[in-house]
């Protein structure tokens, strides 16, 4: 398994409530939504080069599929 870094998150109590919902909504703890999140945003804005893995044309929606590694 990877190893992860800890870190401390100070965040607004609203954000976080969103944050936990949308984690529920999408059957993932409220840390592994966070951490897609920010995934999501760098290789959608291509910071994160080397893993760069989005997937063909999503034909029912006309848009790419990001898969997260």
């Amino acid at each position: 398994m990877l190893s992860k870094k800890s870190f401390v998150l100070r965040i607004n109590p609203e954000t976080m409530k969103l944050l936990e919902k949308w984690a529920a909504d999408e059957f993932r703890s409220t840390n592994g939504q966070i951490e897609y999140l920010l995934q999501r945003s760098l290789l959608e804005s291509k910071r994160w080069k080397d893993h760069v893995n989005l997937s063909d044309t999503d034909k029912s929606e006309g848009k790419k599929k990001l898969i997260i590694p």
